[in-house]
């Protein structure tokens, strides 16, 4: 049976591929006539990914016997049902098709009036700064897909990957159970505007599960996942994922990916402005030539390519080359070490929206720059720049103008990548204006010029003082969640209990300390026996 499968996967691989693809041209880079974000229904599934590095028998095991008995009969796309998931009713969400401009069709999600009452429980749950609260929300209302995202950063917190995990891909399982009879996955043609509130969840969703897929090791169906997020909106980003996907087509060894979208988007997008971009192409193009089954001539152009702009990378953004070379452990000759050009007046000189880019990209992909052949291309490289920087090239000095003059500022879709990334090299060069304000991981950094369809009643209104609630222990998740609370005493629920009470005494204690401090008043003017002047 295992052996069927993988022949019926293989077969149907191979009619997919024959489908949209043409023979390779004479420059060597393969013409598809599919879309650049064209997703493959096949690449969602990670169990396709696994199979193909270690068979199906590994991967399935036993599992196929029980799919049978399965109750769930909902075929879906971007996750497959679990037995241990409650039965699935309507939320009181829906998706609407809201108009159709030059081919591209714009949807929304919508909130029905249950649903926002939900809604509102939900925000009342979170400015208590107990998760409890959204664990009970989830026992009544088990597919509300805020809570399920919120509460899957309380379990990640909590280094419960496992469950952090299942609780994105249940939201996503709601979310896709709501679409669109006419909305297509596959197409890159259907549109959703983040400044919904409505609509942001499935875009975090997407993301927090594409970040849990590169994890579990997963890079090619994380990058099929990064593509059909951008085609969700391609112009504005609004969770900038282009700071991701150059990273993920390297993972995913599809090099040919990442030079087309280079090559079709540098022109309109200015992708080589991005530190990302500007250092990932040329090494997708080094990978290109070291493949021995592709032909000299083309092993020969792509290599022309790498050095060509691997060099305009390092003249543009030179101070990624020390802190690159630090992860990596590698300590860089005398003539590069004592050059400035490279030097740490390279990274206090450039401006801070470039340090987090530069910070985000290094903590990112140091690691595929740790290859002996990568690493031995490089040094070539930057020997060849600094002799560019000691012949006093103009390109140099154009490149030093348009730091100073660029990156200012970052946009907010940029620090909200930051937030949702959690790179710490990349977290910490935050400005303050960020760090400063709450962030929630339901709705991070939301869009200032947001489109609200309906607001809370002002009895909901709370002044919301939250910030890292989630740091709070939360006993007993999985339990909970599945309907198992126990009451008999035993030794977990008796430590929750003892928990609780716990932090009842310290808060009782602290309102009684509060009660009784008591500030003395200054001296007035008309007090005669005032003893001095009151500072």
């Amino acid at each position: 049976e295992d052996n069927d499968l993988e022949d019926i996967d293989s077969l149907l691989e191979k009619i997919e591929d024959t489908n949209g693809l043409l023979p390779q041209t004479q420059s060597g880079v393969i013409a598809d006539s599919r879309p650049l974000l064209y997703v493959e229904h096949r690449n969602l599934n990670p169990e396709n990914e696994l199979k193909r590095y270690f068979g199906a028998r590994a991967v399935l095991g036993d599992q196929r016997p029980r799919q049978r008995q399965r109750q769930y009969v909902r075929s879906t796309w971007l996750t497959a049902p679990k037995n241990t998931w409650p039965r699935y009713s309507k939320t009181g969400i829906s998706m609407q098709l809201l108009d159709t401009r030059r081919g591209v069709q714009h949807f929304t999600f919508e909130h029905h009036r249950e649903y926002q009452q939900v809604q509102f429980k939900f925000l009342d749950a979170v400015e208590s700064m107990d998760p409890n609260n959204i664990v009970l929300l989830l026992q009544m209302n088990p597919y509300h897909v805020d809570s399920l995202l919120q509460l899957s950063d309380v379990c990640r917190m909590q280094e419960d990957q496992e469950m952090a995990r299942d609780l994105i891909e249940r939201a996503l399982y709601s979310l896709e159970c709501t679409f669109h009879p006419v909305f297509s996955l596959t197409s890159g043609t259907c549109r959703l505007d983040y400044r919904r509130p409505e609509n942001r969840a499935f875009f975090l969703a997407l993301f927090k599960h594409l970040m849990f897929l590169e994890k579990r090791g997963c890079p090619r169906t994380a990058l099929e996942f990064c593509k059909l997020i951008l085609s969700l909106d391609p112009e504005n980003d609004p969770l900038c994922v282009l700071l991701l996907i150059d990273f993920l087509s390297l993972r995913a060894r599809e090099y040919t990916f990442l030079t087309r979208m280079f090559q079709e988007w540098e022109s309109h997008r200015n992708l080589s402005q991005l530190p990302n971009f500007a250092f990932s192409v040329p090494l997708a193009y080094f990978f290109l030539s070291q493949q021995e089954e592709r032909p000299e001539l083309e092993r020969s152009q792509a290599r022309e390519r790498a050095a060509r702009l691997i060099q305009l990378a390092l003249v543009m953004f030179p101070s990624i080359l020390t802190p690159l070379l630090d992860r990596c452990s590698v300590q860089p000759d005398a003539g590069v070490a004592s050059h400035s050009f490279f030097g740490l007046n390279a990274q206090i000189s450039q401006p801070p929206a470039l340090n987090q880019l530069t910070s985000l990209y290094v903590g990112r992909t140091h690691a595929l720059w740790k290859d002996p052949a990568v690493m031995a291309w490089l040094e070539t490289n930057v020997h060849e720049v600094l002799r560019m920087v000691d012949a006093r090239d103009p390109l140099v000095e154009e490149s030093e103008h348009k730091r100073k003059m660029r990156y200012q500022s970052a946009p907010r879709n940029i620090y909200r990548h930051v937030i949702l990334s959690e790179m710490k090299e990349a977290t910490a060069a935050l400005p303050l204006e960020v760090t400063s304000q709450p962030v929630m991981g339901f709705d991070p950094l939301p869009p200032l010029d947001s489109i609200i369809s309906y607001t809370r009643p002002e009895r909901y209104l709370v002044h919301p003082s939250f910030l890292c609630w989630h740091s709070q222990p939360v006993p007993s998740i999985p339990a909970l969640l599945q309907g198992d609370v126990r009451h008999d005493g035993e030794e977990e629920a008796g430590a929750g209990q003892d928990l609780n009470q716990g932090v009842n005494r310290l808060m009782a204690a602290m309102r009684d300390m509060l009660a009784n401090i008591q500030f003395q008043e200054p001296p007035r003017d008309d007090n005669p026996e005032g003893d001095g002047d009151w500072d």
